[in-house]
């Protein structure tokens, strides 16, 4: 009987185990626990030649193979890691069939890994490709294949709209069609921090980044990498660039190594704090980066007094060593965070370890970047002086490693540590290794290039009215082209190549502007504009009226016979002497623009003109974005169909538009100010709500107070950290007033004040420049406990015109703080809840056997255990809001689970006296 009733024990314990492992915290760690343990499986059996391989990401030219291309034979023979696809490389066709192609050729590359392993009889391991590209939004030169995708926004369009729900969308779409192709590593997006545009004429990232606000690039970063493992379906790995920030570099990575003079206080608040949001303190897995890509950049606070021989951050072990072990970095990487390198074969490393120009040694190139600490190397154009192409010189960088891995047990272990990482990356991307798994379904392709719906509403809301204010708009331009004016049409002309070999496409066409506004209010459409009265001209043109070099050009006549001239400008660039044109215009040949509105659309960065240009322009907006849905919604503009309701998420210095100015709270607001109690839920409806219970205090009671939603001059939250005082007045004549401050979470401000002396409390908050709140006031001069008075005040309101209306705040992204934890976390929660129920069910169960019999002791403690698994399961599967105790983290978990347990061990004490009260009656 004794043993019958063990082994019901320990069925039911089996059972409420698996009832724990169904739970989602669980299920998460369960995944990241089985990729590990697989990676870690295959790496034993391994080869050193296979690991090494692991280690490479390269490129290749061509988009169709042959048998003998040196890209297979790196594939099937050296087992690289991984590829990166370029335009550059003529990696993609152009014409129509450019998306099939490209997935054609990933099928290829994916195949070969396989069939070798499999003609190998076992002697080779398969392990997919990583398959990498590219692809930022804002078609060339952003994206690595903008034939047949859909033109996506730029990242500082999508920053304009200040809306994380588009750029989730975005992402989702960009994961969506990348995973389709077979592509499986995005290098992107940026997460740079442009708190400093360069206005000199300096090259930056332009469009590249997100915004200037450290907050803001985090946030609208996690939305877009939740997006893009949504859209994937977690089927592609996210790399987050430029590690560890290149907002304020003056000169493009793959041309020299930069150095930034900045301390580390400010690399860690402004650089680093994006890349911390998406990594350490990352809000859940699915806004995590799977790896960051490490740029060739210096850091002075970082590194020290820095010159032309110190290595950048890539190259510095012990740099990106001090990196890695902040704390928000060290718990991404033992997590399994992959670092890789950027290019080892750009022109900046090149110039940093042979200056000379004769002797680059690419092995120890790469030896150096390992040793580093990046785990993957990308390479390419990787040739070594001497070698006769980037072929042989990764051969013999390959051979190199394998010789160091067998004779160097330091560097072995090394290597294992990386290879352990990308194959846990590998195996969280396919859980089963077979080649059906591996590639995408072709049956996905047609939907490719179907989201142009989706750019057109960020092109929408993006749009931003640069100059003059809102409220002056109205007496600059009252009214849109006349149909009898005629309009001259200036555009910085963009045309790029799919391939070497592909024809040219036209990225913003001299007649882009002219063409949708044909199109929309031409003859076709309302009639407002005349086709006679129009024309267009390129900045290649304006450049040489201005130099005086064409004298055949209609341009000059063009412009004088005007009544409105519209530009379309990108940004100025030193490589690009037309980019200057416009202002140049504006200050050699006034008389071609005096009495004319001039109006001026920014395709790319709005931060090119200075305050002098902008005074001789009617209008300045900015689109951020070269699509064609950018192009319309300008059209629209012009013509006064949409009003702009973007705001620039960078400063643009000429307009005297400060974005930490625009991010601070706003003035002519009154900041809502409450107890923070929490919510009671909503009852039934066919329950009758009981009163709600005013809260009382007295003196030596703590009062619990939060801020409402705080919103900055745009009319978004404001950025996480800004710091809110309390204000305490009491005393009543002899008035005290004492303050707390309190960083901001989600837009809200806490604080905690005790009564410590009797009399009136008034309690407001200030968060400058915002100056005015709810006040509550509280009388605690008698003996009883007295309740909280709210005093509204009036809000500050200055005598101005009706401003256009700013955009809305996005509530859905920016709800009330609420503690997440993360997949680590919550299963913490469960072992230790599980740990604690057997415990006490242990526990019961001894009492009961002591003090009853052995039978009840065993049911005692099994309905114990079982209580406390199902309350705590029931509310971690089914509830929907489940923060208020499982957020509080593994008290939450423990406490839910003593109810259960609690509750199971009544239920038993009951069952024994009502079978013991019958057995009585019986008798």
């Amino acid at each position: 009987m004794k043993q019958a009733w063990v082994l019901r024990f320990r069925i039911v314990l089996i059972l409420s185990l698996l009832l724990g492992v169904l739970s989602p915290a669980s299920q998460i760690a369960q995944a990241q626990s089985d990729a590990g343990a697989r990676a870690r499986t295959l790496l034993a059996s391994l080869t050193p030649e296979e690991k090494v391989g692991q280690l490479f990401l390269v490129t290749f030219t061509g988009s169709s193979l042959k048998s003998d291309a040196p890209i297979l034979d790196l594939i099937s023979n050296r087992h690289i890691g991984g590829v990166v696809l370029q335009s550059s490389n003529d990696n993609f066709s152009g014409g129509t069939d450019a998306v099939t192609q490209a997935a054609g050729l990933i099928s290829t590359l994916q195949t070969a890994e396989w069939e070798n392993a499999q003609q190998s009889s076992g002697a080779n391991h398969y392990v997919p490709l990583l398959v990498g590209m590219s692809q930022e939004g804002d078609s060339a030169p952003n994206d690595q294949l903008f034939t047949g995708m859909t033109a996506l926004p730029s990242q500082m369009a999508l920053g304009a709209t200040w809306n994380t729900t588009l750029a989730e969308r975005t992402g989702e779409v960009m994961g969506k069609e990348l995973s389709a192709l077979g592509v499986n590593l995005l290098l992107g997006p940026s997460l740079d921090v442009m708190d400093e545009p360069h206005t000199d004429g300096r090259e930056d990232l332009g469009v590249q980044v997100f915004g200037g606000d450290p907050y803001w690039v985090g946030v609208m970063g996690q939305a877009y990498i939740r997006g893009l493992h949504t859209g994937s379906n977690n089927a592609l790995a996210v790399i987050g660039k430029n590690f560890p920030g290149r907002g304020a570099s003056d000169r493009p990575a793959e041309k020299e190594v930069a150095t930034v003079r900045k301390a580390f206080e400010q690399l860690e608040n402004v650089e680093l704090a994006p890349f911390a949001a998406v990594t350490g303190k990352s809000i859940s897995p699915e806004t995590t980066l799977d790896g960051l890509l490490v740029s060739h950049i210096r850091y002075q606070g970082l590194q020290g007094q820095v010159n032309a021989n110190t290595r950048p951050v890539s190259l510095d072990a012990t740099a990106l060593d001090t990196l890695m072990n902040l704390g928000e970095f060290t718990t991404w990487r033992s997590s399994g965070g992959v670092l890789i390198s950027d290019n080892l074969g750009s022109n900046a490393v090149r110039q940093l370890f042979d200056p000379t120009g004769s002797n680059f040694d690419g092995r120890q190139v790469a030896r150096s970047a390992f040793l580093a600490g990046n785990d993957l190397l990308y390479v390419d154009n990787f040739v070594s002086s001497g070698d006769p192409d980037a072929y042989t010189t990764l051969e013999r960088t390959l051979d190199f490693f394998v010789q160091k891995y067998r004779e160097d047990a330091a560097f072995a272990e090394r290597v294992d540590t990386s290879v352990e990482r990308i194959l846990t990356l590998k195996f969280r991307l396919y859980p089963n290794f077979t080649l059906q798994t591996v590639l995408a379904p072709q049956q996905n392709l047609p939907e490719v290039g179907q989201s142009g719906a989706l750019t057109f509403e960020v092109a929408q809301k993006a749009a931003t009215l640069i100059s003059p204010d809102a409220a002056d708009l109205a007496a600059v331009l009252p009214r849109p082209p006349a149909t009898n004016e005629r309009i001259v049409f200036l555009t910085d002309v963009q045309v790029s190549r799919q391939c070497s070999n592909c024809a040219d496409q036209s990225i913003l066409a001299l007649d882009a502007l002219q063409s949708a506004v044909l199109r929309l209010y031409g003859p076709q459409a309302s009639g407002q504009v005349v086709s006679t009265r129009t024309s267009s001209h390129s900045f290649a043109e304006l450049t040489r009226l201005l130099d005086k070099v064409d004298i055949e050009s209609t341009i000059e006549a063009d412009l004088q016979q005007a009544a409105w001239i519209v530009v379309a400008m990108r940004g100025e660039s030193s490589d690009r002497a037309e980019s200057r044109a416009l202002t140049r215009l504006l200050t050699e040949r006034p008389n071609l623009i005096q009495d004319k509105k001039i109006i001026v659309f920014a395709f790319g960065a709005p931060y090119y003109l200075d305050a002098t240009d902008l005074s001789k322009i009617s209008a300045y907006y900015a689109l951020y974005s070269k699509t064609t849905a950018s192009i319309d919604v300008a059209a629209r503009i012009l013509f006064q169909e949409l009003s702009p309701t973007g705001a620039s998420p960078v400063s643009v210095p000429g307009a005297g538009y400060t974005l930490s100015r625009v991010l601070s709270p706003d003035p002519n607001q009154v900041i809502p100010l409450s107890l923070d109690i929490p919510e009671t839920g909503t009852p039934a409806a066919n329950v009758t709500p009981m009163p709600t219970e005013v809260p009382t205090f007295k003196v030596g009671d703590t009062l619990p107070l939060k801020t409402g939603m705080i919103l900055d001059h745009n009319k978004n939250t404001i950025p996480d950290g800004t710091i809110v005082q309390f204000l305490f007045t009491t005393g009543g004549d002899n008035a005290v007033v004492q303050q707390i401050s309190s960083p901001t979470t989600a837009g809200v401000a806490r604080a905690s004040f005790r009564i410590q002396n009797p009399g009136l409390v008034e309690i407001r908050v200030v968060s400058e420049p915002a100056l005015t709140s709810q006040i509550l006031s509280l009388d605690v001069s008698g003996e009883q406990a007295a309740a909280v008075t709210a005093i509204v005040p009036t809000a500050l309101t200055s005598p101005s015109a009706t401003p256009e209306p700013l955009p809305s705040p996005t509530i859905e992204s920016t709800p009330e703080p609420t503690r997440t934890l993360s997949g680590n976390t919550r299963f913490l929660t469960w072992l230790l809840t599980v740990g604690f129920t057997w415990l006490c069910a242990v526990g019961i169960f001894t009492l009961g056997r002591l003090r009853v019999s052995l039978r009840w002791g065993v049911r005692w403690g099994l309905l114990a255990a079982i209580g406390g698994l199902a309350i705590y399961s029931i509310v971690e599967i089914f509830l929907e809001d489940r923060s208020s105790w499982l957020a509080k983290g593994p008290g939450g978990g423990i406490f839910l689970a003593l109810c259960g347990i609690l509750l199971g061990w009544a239920l038993g004490i009951y069952w024994q006296r009502r079978i013991q009260n019958s057995g009585k009656h019986t008798g």
